[in-house]
């Protein structure tokens, strides 16, 4: 089963939750209505089908290989990235003054979710380059604007993040690598980076890596760390790349999934010192790096919706096909095909809610983010820009835990088929397996969402989401159709749970840490079953109003609410109790520890 494109859904999404009729209002984004994003994602679409899609499987079995220090990606991947540049794809969403085309992000996220739909382990590499651009956008001076965005927006250079060392996972302050000031200004780094993801390839002609180091003089731990640019080739006299830098890959890892992604251990500063150029301030790197992480969380939850969409696409074709057993309520005596049986349909039903409704609330999110940066008015701005940090860690975290259940959930539908790796369904599973470890863990976006994103604000943007919520239950209240009041009952007790959690976490944060941090990943979970709720309960008001233009997509989308509304918003009460319980139940969670 190949992958074909949700476009009408995507475009369903973006006019009736994300309001892109908004975003097209903003200062500069006026040519980005719902008609220019119609052409844009039907275009998007073609390259994700046919030309990406096709090299998913052989990237799985046929996977990226390093030797002598180079790699060489899989047969079909290098064509793929010089058409994606020459079609101007990583330009979507950049600055037209470094060559980019200027678009919203919610534009640009329906158009990283197909590529990332129709081959993962490809889709890593602009995924990476993307946050480059954005770090260098940011801290970046004039002169490293100019010599690096150009490149890199036009896709002909390509860019990396480097954090992570042998010693140093998800602690940064253990971070060694060094970087000795040099007296022209430059920098000399000496260290290893591992986990580095495209750190070498043959796609591009540069790769731009950046690089968290301390200097001599830095402070310890984290406050001691600053960001460098150090490409794979230094500049010749006229800018453009010269000799070789000195930074290499000493191997890259066997994965259990993205197998065709290379992931790369870079050895800096083995034959001299690999130079680099500072970007900012000295010890403010791991506040800039922030920016390039923000951008790479918010990418990696698209990429938890694009592969569970990929995982229920394929489910749900062979469910037509495959024919085994009569049905339960005996309303044939002859086999049928196994989508007619009462568990199936819940699996592929469930598939499809968790799937549609994480991709309602990340579209919704990306709005925001355009509002945040474009409205003009500065109090809007701060407003959209607190809801959309608020959203990324469930982004993140929400949509990359579903979609290693649905991927699941997508092997089982194949019953012992998909356990069979030529059918296809176990590479999805597979792939989907690392999207909640990368760029920070579950965990790690949960301890975010309390402490930086719940208590610092006392709770306001929390708060004030629950309160919208209450207003769609209103607009619910309006209809008396039996799917509307289920939404509405099943959507009111579902926020009740997330308001007292919400109360719990602000209460307890200073005086009982432990137990408020040991539920911060139900309390995630939570946030994200209750927004994805909230979006489909609005989802279902939309397709009501406009049933009488498309009938039977609009029927589905209802249907589909109604199933969110049954089998996911239920789990809101029991994840409360797993939060509010936590006070008195987390000493229970230490391991167990047996005597030899």
């Amino acid at each position: 089963m190949s992958y074909r494109a949700p476009v009408k859904d995507m475009l369903f999404t973006m006019n009736a939750l994300a309001d892109i009729d908004a975003v097209s209002r903003l200062p500069g984004y006026e040519e980005a209505t719902l008609e220019t994003a119609q052409a844009v994602l039907e275009e998007a679409a073609k390259f994700a089908e046919q030309v990406l899609a096709p090299l998913n499987r052989t990237g799985d079995t046929q996977p990226s290989t390093w030797a002598d220090g180079a790699v060489t990606t899989t047969a079909g991947f290098k064509q793929a990235y010089s058409q994606y540049t020459q079609g101007g794809w990583q330009a979507v969403v950049h600055p037209p003054e470094f060559g980019g085309q200027g678009l919203p992000k919610l534009i640009a996220t329906a158009c990283n979710e197909m590529i990332n739909a129709a081959n993962l382990s490809w889709a890593l590499c602009p995924l990476l380059t993307d946050g480059a651009i954005e770090a260098l956008l940011t801290a970046g001076s004039d002169v490293q604007k100019a010599r690096y965005l150009p490149k890199l927006i036009a896709g002909e250079w390509t860019g990396t993040m480097n954090l992570t060392e042998p010693q140093a996972g998800s602690d940064l302050s253990l971070v060694r690598t060094r970087a000795e000031r040099q007296a022209d200004g430059t920098y000399k780094l000496f260290g290893t980076k591992i986990f580095i993801t495209y750190g070498e390839h043959d796609m591009a002609d540069n790769i731009v890596h950046l690089v968290l180091a301390r200097t001599p003089d830095a402070p310890p731990g984290v406050k001691g760390m600053s960001l460098f640019i150090v490409p794979k080739f230094l500049f010749g006299g006229d800018g453009v790349p010269g000799g070789r830098n000195d930074v290499n890959c000493v191997s890259i890892e066997h994965k259990l999934g993205i197998k065709a992604s290379p992931t790369a251990v870079l050895q800096f500063g083995d034959h001299g010192g690999a130079l680099g150029e500072l970007v900012g301030e000295e010890n403010r790197g791991l506040e800039y790096m922030f920016i390039m992480m923000n951008s790479a969380r918010f990418s990696v939850g698209m990429q938890g919706v694009a592969i569970a969409e990929r995982a229920y696409q394929q489910a749900a074709a062979y469910a037509a096909e495959r024919v085994q057993s009569r049905p339960v309520d005996g309303s044939a005596k002859q086999a049928v095909t196994i989508d007619q049986h009462p568990d199936v349909k819940r699996m592929l039903m469930t598939m499809r809610a968790l799937t549609e409704g994480a991709r309602s609330l990340n579209y919704f999110a990306a709005s925001a983010c355009d509002i945040a940066h474009r409205h003009p008015d500065a109090s809007v701005r701060e407003q959209y820009a607190r809801r959309y940090e608020f959203l990324v860690p469930i982004v993140k975290g929400w949509s990359t835990e579903l979609s290693v259940d649905v991927a699941s959930m997508g092997v089982q539908v194949h019953g012992g088929m998909g356990f069979i790796e030529e059918t296809g369904a176990a590479q999805h599973y597979r792939d989907a397996r690392i999207l909640p470890i990368y760029e920070g863990t579950t965990a790690i976006q949960a301890n975010d969402l309390v402490g930086r994103k719940t208590v610092h604000d006392g709770g306001a943007v929390a708060r004030g989401l629950c309160e919208q919520i209450a207003l769609t239950e209103r607009e619910l209240a309006n209809h008396e159709e039996p799917v509307f009041a289920a939404m509405r009952e099943r959507l009111a007790a579902a926020r009740a749970a997330l308001a007292e959690s919400i109360e719990f976490v602000i209460c307890h944060a200073k005086t009982d840490p432990n137990a408020v941090y040991a539920g911060s990943v139900p309390y995630l979970k939570l946030c994200g079953i209750v927004l994805c709720g909230w979006q489909f309960a609005r989802a279902m008001l939309a397709a009501h109003a406009t049933r009488a233009q498309d009938p039977s997509f609009c029927d589905a989308k209802i249907a589909t609410a109604h199933c969110f509304a049954h089998h996911v918003l239920p789990q809101a009460d029991a994840l409360r109790v797993a939060i509010v319980s936590a006070a008195n139940g987390e000493g229970a969670l230490a391991p167990v520890r047996h005597s030899a």
